[in-house]
């Protein structure tokens, strides 16, 4: 089965499209994650930098997640070895 390069290029922009998807899952975590340490300095603000440096450090975790969802996402539109 032979496909043409429109084919090809549109299936890897659908690909793109759901990749970057990834991006709401990690919009959502950092969300909660600094919600969550507003939360715990209002409780105990003297401990506010051992709280945000451990947000932070969980922060930039989860923004991996996008980050890979991005590159794969660049992979696809510009990057086509399938296109003859």
């Amino acid at each position: 089965m032979e496909f043409n390069n429109e084919f090809i290029l549109g299936c890897s922009a659908i690909g793109a499209g759901i990749a970057v998807i990834s991006g709401i899952g990690t919009g959502i975590g950092q969300g909660n994650a600094a919600g969550m340490a507003a939360q715990a300095v209002s409780r105990n603000p003297s401990l506010k930098s051992d709280i945000t440096s451990t947000m932070l450090l969980g922060q930039a975790v989860a923004e991996t997640t996008g980050l890979y969802g991005l590159l794969v996402a660049m992979l696809l539109m510009f990057v086509q070895p399938l296109v003859p």
